[in-house]
């Protein structure tokens, strides 16, 4: 049975589809900041509005409300991405571009939320660059990065 260019077209998203993805950690040498870094001025302004009008609805998270240095640290970052922009992270602004390009993954994990598969590069100190996808991912093999990025692999169907 011969078919056309436009069959064959609509059969290519179910072949994708069936083919998966193989994801590895990405190497941040190549990572890029894609969001700005808030000033101080900002920083103080949304500490003042976040920890007073909304203290309420943050009585969990008390210490970050508590003290401007708390919330400093947790609120002072910037989105970056891998080179192919599949995995994000948010950084702190403090941390220098040198020391996260030389970082190198430790660990690869994978969870779920809902339809939802987080796809986790943690590069140690607290820093995680993820990957979300709906399609169902797994870990190949124990997901230690130590030895190399040849373990440091999910597959998604």
């Amino acid at each position: 049975m011969k078919r056309g260019p436009l069959a064959m077209l609509l059969l290519l998203p179910a072949f994708a589809a069936s083919a998966g993805e193989r994801l590895s950690c990405p190497d941040l040498a190549a990572a890029v900041q894609v969001g700005n870094c808030p000033g101080e001025a900002e920083l103080r302004y949304t500490f003042d509005g976040f920890c007073s009008d909304n203290r309420r609805i943050y009585q969990h998270d008390a210490a970050l409300c508590a003290d401007y240095e708390e919330y400093r640290k947790a609120k002072n970052v910037a989105q970056w991405e891998s080179a192919d922009g599949a995995f994000s992270a948010y950084v702190s602004c403090d941390a220098t571009p040198a020391r996260l390009h030389l970082a190198r993954a430790v660990r690869i994990a994978v969870s779920r939320q809902g339809q939802i598969s987080r796809v986790a590069c943690d590069y140690g100190e607290g820093l995680v660059f993820a990957h979300r996808s709906r399609l169902q991912c797994r870990v190949e093999g124990d997901g230690d990065c130590q030895d190399g990025r040849r373990r440091c692999v999910a597959s998604c169907d």
